[in-house]
Formats: structure tokens, sequence, C-alpha cells
């Protein structure tokens, strides 16, 4: 590790950033949550007892009055992306974005612009204060020390890292499950952990252990630097004619993206930074560096360019027009280390992650964008209605309706198989003639045989329901009056059915 000053870092943090992305809150408490789980709220949300990392049911029951926002990743880098230039612009001319929110520079060049660290810090606070966006800002000899100092607004002295984090729980080193190992062990500060002799550490928790005990030590090992040009792992893509809509620079962003962790799997390496630039038609080039350190999959490079693209589209920056269509991307891997590997599974071979996302690139680059779907579950009443297909790689932008509770919604055992159009049907009693339901739910006879278009006919054997839905009755073009039942038959077959207007569906098949 270097002695001089070079390696000191300031870091800029906006509190809440999510939050504040999701629009004017006022005094309301809101949680900004994705995947069931909390990811920051306001102030008003704290007061109340919720703490991020918290499931969203916990939430609710320590704040009744919350106001529960699902996070768009894309919407937070439109939002910060307009911040990040400001910066550029008034305090120092080349960031690193960790995250919208969050963001690190090199700190010797601009402090010494601006008259020494606490100076430099003031000024960024200053920065981002200019585009409302309350900030704080730490600096230290390392990123991580920095973002932390960045809580409470410190300047860690120069090598004294290890003393600084002592005081600090186990849980900041960023492992939870061998904080949880360690609190368990009575090893709950920082301190008491970079205490513990460096071979025991290796010998009992292994290669994350060691890496955040030489973090809690203060000790910031770069993996050796490899003599390979940038250049040559840089994946470009070419658009001709000019591309116009965002869409199709996005699609290219993430094959791009799979090319180059590809050649950097080949190669051995990795990077920490991934700078991602556009041409355009007129002759200007935008780019944005991100923060990677070889985490960052396809998918999730996809998204930070879709967000920042939209962000310069908003700006005026990147016109739609073909004047100034895109008529280049670029994925260029800078401060390249050698990469350091990933431990298989204990049991068998698993599918990672990233292999995942590669296979399923693949698949959509014979098949269509459309060729592979992922599932996201929301709310309704329906089978239908609770579950939305999703092309892999985009992002969710769809309307999300309420979490609850829903009236009429379809009780347990959820059906196998829900048909993407209803199938013809037809419930008759003993004498042929077809059942009917009442607006009181009643049903004018006993159910006694059911066909379904394309299964044939069978005699039933037994029947849950009717159970009544009644939606968007304040809408008169959506408005729907239908009830279900639950059917069983002879043949071993369970259905889920639909009657509408006096005529029978068969909505989804329990197989």
């Amino acid at each position: 590790m270097s002695d001089g000053r070079s390696s000191r870092i300031i870091v800029g943090w906006v509190p809440d950033f999510p939050v504040l992305a999701a629009g004017p809150q006022g005094a309301e408490p809101v949680a900004v949550v994705h995947r069931d789980e909390v990811v920051a709220c306001s102030a008003a949300a704290r007061a109340a007892g919720v703490r991020r990392r918290m499931r969203v049911r916990v939430a609710q029951s320590r704040c009744a009055r919350l106001r529960v926002v699902e996070r768009d990743l894309a919407a937070e880098i439109r939002v910060f992306e307009p911040a990040v230039r400001h910066v550029e612009g008034t305090v120092m001319p080349r960031l690193e974005v960790i995250r919208p929110g969050l963001i690190a520079a090199p700190a010797q060049g601009p402090s010494r612009y601006w008259g020494g660290e606490p100076q430099l810090a003031e000024r960024l606070i200053a920065a981002l204060g200019e585009v409302d966006l309350p900030a704080r800002a730490g600096l230290a000899d390392s990123v991580f020390a920095a973002a932390l100092a960045a809580r409470t607004g410190a300047v860690v002295p120069h090598g004294g890292e290890a003393a600084w984090l002592a005081p600090y729980p186990v849980g900041v080193l960023g492992a939870p499950r061998l904080a949880e190992l360690l609190q368990r062990l009575g090893i709950r500060t920082v301190g008491a952990y970079a205490a513990l002799p460096e071979a025991k550490v290796l010998a009992r928790f292994g290669a994350e252990g060691i890496t955040a005990h030489r973090t809690a030590r203060g000790r910031h090992d770069r993996p050796l630097a490899v003599r390979s040009d940038p250049e040559a792992h840089t994946v470009a893509y070419a658009f001709e004619p000019a591309a116009g809509l965002l869409e199709p620079v996005v699609f290219a962003a993430k094959s791009s993206a799979e090319q180059l962790h590809e050649r950097l799997a080949a190669a051995g390496v990795m990077c920490a930074r991934l700078e991602a630039a556009v041409e355009l038609a007129d002759g200007r080039t935008l780019s944005r560096i991100f923060r990677h350190e070889g985490r960052l999959s396809a998918l999730a490079v996809a998204e930070r360019v879709r967000g920042v693209l939209q962000a310069w589209a908003d700006a005026g920056l990147l016109d739609t027009g073909g004047e100034r269509g895109v008529v280049r991307l670029a994925l260029r891997p800078e401060q390249l280390t050698t990469a350091t590997g990933r431990q298989s599974a204990l049991f068998g071979e698993r599918h990672t992650p990233e292999e995942i996302e590669r296979a399923a690139a693949r698949v959509q680059a014979m098949l269509g964008h459309r060729a592979v779907v992922r599932v996201e579950l929301g709310g309704g009443r329906g089978p239908a209605d609770q579950v939305r297909l999703v092309p892999f790689g985009d992002l969710d932008t769809g309307p999300r309706p309420p979490d609850g509770p829903w009236p009429g919604r379809l009780p347990t055992p959820h059906p196998a198989t829900v048909f993407p159009h209803w199938l013809p049907a037809d419930l008759t009693d003993a004498g042929g003639r077809r059942v009917a339901v009442s607006g009181r739910m009643a049903l004018s006879a006993a159910p006694d045989r059911l066909a379904v278009e394309g299964y044939g006919d069978a005699t039933v054997e037994g029947w849950a329901g009717p159970w009544p839905v009644l939606e968007w009755w304040w809408d008169h073009d959506r408005s729907r009056r239908i009830a279900r039942m639950q059917i069983t038959a002879a043949d071993g077959r369970a259905w889920l059915l639909v009657v509408e207007h006096g005529r029978w569906w068969a909505e989804a098949h329990y197989g």
C-alpha cells in the first residue's frame, strides 16, 4: 500500500436518496422497497420504527400510515445524473457513481485546488445543495472508509483508518453472515475483530473473513495490477443508421456487457470501474463512469445505461432525432486487476446468476427479446392478475397494483396452469340445463357435468364457491362483474371456472 496521499478518497452521500427520487413526500412516512424489503425510508418513517432491510409487512405493522413505493433504479439514475454533471462542472472533473446518491472521487488534486480536504468536503456538499440534494461528505484512504465517514461528515486521518473503524459494529464490514457468526462468538466491534491473528482468521473464516479482517485493520491490499490495455477489452457497438430510440441502445448495452464479461473472464482479469460512452451523430461524446469491482452483472450494467441515457435525453443532450442519434456505444473497463476467482457450490454444480444471465441473453439473441421472461408477482384477485411476465433484462415499468387487501381473492391452492385466453366451458345440472349464478351467489342447481373445449366432458364430483368479483365499477370501459368456482371432475382434473353474463369459461387448470 502506498504511503502517499494519492490514495485519499472523497465520497459524497445523499441520505435517503431513493425516497427523494420517488418525488415530493412532505411529512408523510414513506418506505422505498425492493423484493419485499425496505431499502430506504423517510425520517418520519424512521421515527415510527421503520428500518432498512425490514420486511414490508413488519414495517407496515410499525407504521400504519406508511406509504410503500416500489424502487425504480432507472428513475433514481435519471434524477441523480443532473447532480453528477453539476458536481463535475463545479467541483471536480471526474467522478465514479457507486450508486444513485453515492459518488466517489480522488481527493488529492481537488483538495489542493480548494485549499484542503475540509474545504473540498464543504464545496462538494454545497454543490449538491445547489441542486436541492442535502448531502454529506467524508474523506479517507479507501472508498469503504470514506463512504462510512460520509454518514457523519468525518475526515479520517491519513493512516488512521484502523483506529477510526475500531468502535464500529462488525456489521459495517459488509459481510452479513460473517457478522452474525462473529456476534455469536462475542466479537462485536471492528476493533475486536482486527485484533485476532490473521492466520487464525484465514483458517476459521476463509477468504471472505480475511478480506474483512484486512479492511478492519486499515489495510487495503490491492490485487496485482495487470499490464493489459483496457482498449483491448473494450466492447463497442455501432449503429447504422444512427439509433434515435433508447431501447435499441439499452439492448445493445446488455449484449455488449455480456461480451465484456466474457472477455475479462477469458483474460483472467476484473475491472474496478466501467465507463459507458455514447458517440452521437453530431460528433459529441457523452460518458459516465460506474464503480464496478467485478460485481455488476450484464443486467445491472444495462439498467445503469438505461437510466443515464434517459437522464441525458431529459436534459436535451441526447436528441431522439436522426441529427443527434447514437452512432456508437462503448463499454470500457478501467483499473484492470487479476481476477481472484469465485468459490463453487459445495454440493454439485449449480448455475450462478451470471451464467443464467448469459444463457438468457443467448436465447434472446436467437429467438427474440420476449423469448425469455421472468415472473413478477403483484396484487390482484385472479391468478392471471397476480403475475406479470417481464422480458428478461428489462425493468418492470408496468403499473403495479397495491398490495391489498383483495376481497374476493382466489384462495389457495393456486392453479398450475393459467390459460392466456379463457377456454369456452359449459357447466350443467342433472337435467342438462346450464347452471346459473344469481346476484346473491346462489346456484340454480347442483352442478352435474362439466365440458371444457379441448378437454372433453366429465362428471362433477365436487365444487367450491361461487365467489363474486366486482372490479373497476367506477370505469365503464374496464368494469367487470364475474363469479369464480373451483370444480373437481371424475376424470381427475380440477378447474377454475368463471361465469360472466351467464356464460361459463375455464380460466385455469389445477393439473
